[in-house]
């Protein structure tokens, strides 16, 4: 059973901090004692970390590591004051290129969130620079801008992949220049492997909730392997009840695609369409509408304290754990990387490393040796 850590928000010397509480335990004392910037106050008799916007990120990813749930729930984000000085605004040249550039991009069909991320770096890239002329621009200026902005000011690796991607696009498409990104040394992505339960824990937490809405979400989620923007948007007639398939529009990636519906579902599905009645959303809100992400977490963590399960499971746990139950099932991979929706099957290999299916099978050299344990 995993041990818990509580973390609050809290202000020393005027500071905002946030307190790990547990009961006394030497063993979890001395790994607490291993995180960067933990400090033991006397004075509060409390360990500690300074508050940050991702500490709560960091927190979670060494703690699970050590086997250690944490219990966030309490944790309100504090608005910092802004220790770099503000960049100057965009001068209006500038602003009318960064519109050509967005115009550009959704001609070519991008996703509204890659136009907002990438004209965002644009921006972000120019007032760095004091407004300089695009025409002046260099590989120098991006090496600059890499080290005094994005790694001085601690931003994360995607982020700068993100800010370096879009500043190049903008140089190819509109000034018909290129810049050189490959002169910065990204470092590499951590290759973390997805969390997934066993079919116990999934099936504890399936059967936690007695509310029919909500079980019928998480089931949904779950035996179709669904991403949390689709299940909330999943509309009634995506649902092809007669040939059991569910039709998932406009995925990520702008792709369609089908997966099934369990027949084990119907009935379930036809007592909720009885008792909910949803008029366009197969999951709506009070008031009718698009249920909400928020509400959707909120359920499902009410269904993980009630199975009793102590672990900070997210929707997208129940995507990954389909997954690798599928493939432990013996269903190869080609088709579970249909089934998700993944463009490559890099994306879909990583599930046989948390895949226990071959594992089983890999006897250890001491199971052939004749010896009494």
């Amino acid at each position: 059973m995993w041990k818990t850590i509580i973390l609050k928000n809290d202000r020393f010397q005027k500071l905002p901090i946030i307190r790990l509480e547990f009961p006394y335990d030497f063993e979890l004392k001395e790994i607490v004692k291993g995180f960067p910037e933990c400090k033991w106050y006397l004075k509060e008799r409390v360990w500690a970390v300074p508050y940050t916007p991702t500490q709560v990120s960091e927190l979670l990813q060494y703690f699970k590591e050590k086997k250690i749930w944490l219990d966030y729930s309490r944790i309100q984000k504090v608005d910092l004051p802004d220790k770099h000085p503000e960049l100057p605004q965009l001068d209006a040249p500038l602003h009318s290129e960064i519109r050509r550039f967005k115009d550009w991009l959704r001609n070519r069909r991008y996703s509204e969130a890659t136009i907002k991320s990438y004209s965002e770096a644009v921006a972000f890239f120019f007032r760095f620079l004091n407004n300089k002329p695009p025409g002046s621009i260099t590989n120098e200026d991006l090496e600059i801008f890499n080290r005094d902005y994005i790694i001085r000011r601690k931003y994360s690796v995607s982020y700068q992949s993100q800010v370096i991607n879009g500043v190049k696009l903008f140089f190819n498409i509109l000034e018909e220049r290129v810049l050189d990104p490959e002169i910065i040394k990204r470092p590499k992505k951590a290759k973390s492997l997805p969390n997934v339960l066993s079919k116990q824990e999934v099936k504890d937490i399936l059967q936690a909730l007695s509310n029919l809405k909500h079980r019928f979400m998480l089931v949904l989620l779950y035996s179709c392997g669904l991403r949390r923007s689709e299940i909330l948007n999943l509309q009634i007639e995506h649902i092809q009840y007669d040939r059991g398939m569910i039709l998932v529009k406009n995925s990520k990636g702008k792709k369609d695609r089908v997966v099934r519906f369990p027949e084990i579902l119907h009935d379930l599905y036809g007592e909720y369409l009885k008792a909910y009645q949803p008029k366009k959303y197969l999951i709506e809100g009070r008031g009718g509408g698009q249920y909400s992400a928020r509400s959707l977490a909120e359920v499902l963590k009410a269904a993980v304290e009630k199975a009793g399960i102590k672990k900070p499971v997210t929707p997208h746990w129940l995507r990954h754990s389909y997954a690798t139950h599928l493939h432990e099932g013996g269903t190869d991979i080609r088709y579970i990387q249909e089934l998700l929706g993944h463009q490559s099957s890099k994306t879909t290999e990583i599930y046989t490393h948390v895949s226990n299916r071959e594992m089983r099978e890999i006897r250890s050299p001491i199971e052939d040796m004749d010896i009494k344990i």
